[in-house]
């Protein structure tokens, strides 16, 4: 029995993955194998517990095996490249050409980054006869592109991983601590994952996320020999040992790396990685980092528990109830103006530190902020929304981890996303280029340099969009959400979404020709297998905490419900609305 390290959660109704269970083994071309027997065995290969590909490699000639890259990109196709011997064709030199076909659903780059892609997939492959005479055999002369799977086969081979940078200027937090940001990737889970998560760490945050987080790794800082493999000693312990680029590190520097490292590695081992202890080249201790001390190096939003879950009871007020799953407290209004009933509510946002709230005015024409810490008076409203029409008019608001404050105007005149420094002053409208559609709902992230935003299209759709915030320098505040992706690609309609980790959001949809559901989607775009949650009726809002341990709440045709991690839904009470988590 382990007799040290941190206590987790087990959720009582979860079930072994059948799918992790299952390893395939790659089989090498058999004596005499006909072109396509070569052609649909190389891609059998591709799906192997393989660590360097080398059973794949077989199936190549010589000089295709050298230039052949399948670290250099995956794709991924819903159902897995046809490959019926019917489209096979013959060159004039004796060679013979397979069209490989599907429906290509997203890609993995060379970083390892997911990215959705609808198209159409065709490449064609080339094989040719090598060998001396009498004993030629076929060989693939011209491969497919790095790595081509079905989703199964994906799901089965791959895990997303949330590596960790420090958010830029724009992510600095309210106490003017910088908060860290999950930058996801996919690595294959049997092949040394802690090792292969260490050096794409290392080799710097992926180009979407780039240019609004900085890494404390020097650029060029690897591994001091990279074909080690880095396992955690019997006290998850983690010693690293870098190159000479990160010799002369100081030790701020050097526990910044270390809380980036153990941020990272948290969920890659059963017990998580306790400790950090990073070498300079010539073996010699830079600095050790334990985990307990970590958070105070850098701020991880998502392990911040809120005290509170709030929302908006039948008399308009803001309410609130302990987070705490177990409690049975009755919800009773908050503290400050916005919890009297003066100023009727649709709609309310709570500050990640549950000091201020705001809120919009029961005809959604007027923003309001006050304190949920002292006695005030209702002040002007924030924003005025001019729409004629009450569902035109302002969203529900979102307040970021800088402390400051984010809506929608819905005006079909004018719509805007609004952005408003701590929550005072006058609004700054928000550039936000390259969405094509209304902005009906925004949700920042705690790290304040991702937004999500629910857009309704020309067909009268809404899909969610995962957007960069970056912040321009000089006197005027100038911000912009930039290159806005796809979250939840396979969803024709979102209706409701929220942040929900570092990665990770909850979101309320259907797809094509489906029913409504709820389940968990990745800020990339993809899905995690068995994310899809217990069935709800009639769900109008979601939230949930950034903090995984606690509940989701909702309002539906039953009222307000909420989770419990390994429960099924249980009523809060039935009547209310728009439920929210600090943020």
């Amino acid at each position: 029995m382990p007799d040290s390290g941190n206590l987790k959660s087990v959720d009582a109704s979860q079930r072994p993955d059948s799918q992790s269970q299952v390893r395939v083994y790659a089989m090498p071309p058999r004596e005499g194998a006909l072109p396509v027997e070569i052609v649909q065995g190389f891609l059998e290969a591709l799906t192997s517990d393989d660590p360097q590909f080398a059973m794949a490699r077989k199936y190549l000639t010589k000089e295709a095996s050298k230039e052949w890259d399948p670290e250099g990109s995956t794709t991924v196709l819903a159902d897995g490249p046809n490959t019926d011997a019917g489209n096979a064709g013959n060159d004039a030199d004796g060679s013979r050409r397979f069209s490989l076909t599907g429906q290509q659903v997203a890609t993995v780059d060379k970083q390892h980054a997911y990215r959705p892609e609808e198209a159409s997939y065709s490449q064609f492959v080339h094989l040719s006869l090598v060998g001396g005479p009498g004993r030629k055999e076929w060989r693939i002369d011209k491969p497919p592109p790095g790595v081509v799977l079905g989703e199964s086969d994906f799901q089965r081979i791959y895990r997303s991983v949330n590596k960790y940078y420090f958010a830029g200027p724009s992510g600095t937090g309210a106490s003017g601590q910088t908060g860290l940001v999950a930058d996801p990737i996919y690595i294959r889970q049997r092949i040394d994952p802690l090792t292969q998560t260490v050096k794409a760490l290392l080799e710097g945050p992926t180009n979407w996320l780039d240019q609004v987080v900085d890494s404390r790794f020097r650029s060029g800082t690897r591994l001091k020999n990279p074909n080690e493999s880095l396992t955690p000693d019997d006290q998850n312990r983690l010693t690293v040992r870098l190159n000479s680029q990160a010799d002369d590190a100081s030790q701020t520097r050097c526990r910044e790396m270390a809380a980036q490292l153990l941020f990272t590695l948290q969920d890659l081992t059963p017990s998580g990685v306790e400790q950090v202890t990073l070498q300079r080249s010539n073996g010699s201790m830079l600095c050790v980092l334990s985990q307990s001390h970590a958070e105070s190096v850098a701020a991880h939003r998502s392990a911040v528990r809120p005290d509170y879950q709030y929302f908006v009871d039948e008399e308009h007020r803001l309410v609130r109830m302990p987070a705490n799953a177990g409690s049975t407290a009755d919800p009773e209004p908050v503290n400050g103006i916005l919890g009297t009933g003066d100023q009727p509510l649709r709609s309310a946002a709570v500050s990640r530190d549950e000091k201020r709230a705001a809120g919009v005015s029961l005809d959604g024409k007027a923003l309001y902020t006050g304190s949920l810490v002292l006695e005030d008076t209702l002040g002007k409203p924030q924003v005025r929304s001019k729409a004629k029409a009450e569902e035109d008019r302002l969203s529900t608001p979102s307040w970021d981890g800088r402390g400051d404050l984010w809506v929608a105007d819905r005006d079909p005149k004018r719509p805007r996303l609004l952005w408003l420094d701590k929550g005072e002053g006058k609004p700054v409208e928000v550039e936000v280029p390259g969405l094509d559609g209304r902005i009906e709902s925004v949700r920042v992230s705690a790290d304040g340099v991702r937004i999500a935003l629910l857009v309704e299209g020309k067909d009268g759709k809404t899909s969610l969009w995962i957007g960069r915030v970056e912040r321009g320098e000089g006197e005027r505040p100038s911000i912009s959400v930039l290159d806005p992706t796809p979250a939840a690609p396979r969803m024709e309609e979102v209706t409701a979404m929220s942040w929900a980790g570092g990665s990770r959001l909850v979101v309320v949809g259907r797809e094509s020709g489906g029913v409504q559901q709820m389940r968990y989607v990745q800020c990339d775009g993809s899905v995690l297998s068995g994310t899809t949650l217990p069935g709800l009726t009639g769900v109008k809002e979601i939230a949930a905490s950034e903090s995984e341990q606690q509940p989701l709440v909702a309002h539906s045709d039953d009222g307000i419900v909420r989770l419990p991690t390994g429960s099924q839904w249980q009523t809060v009470v039935k009547e209310g609305s728009a439920p929210v988590y600090p943020g």
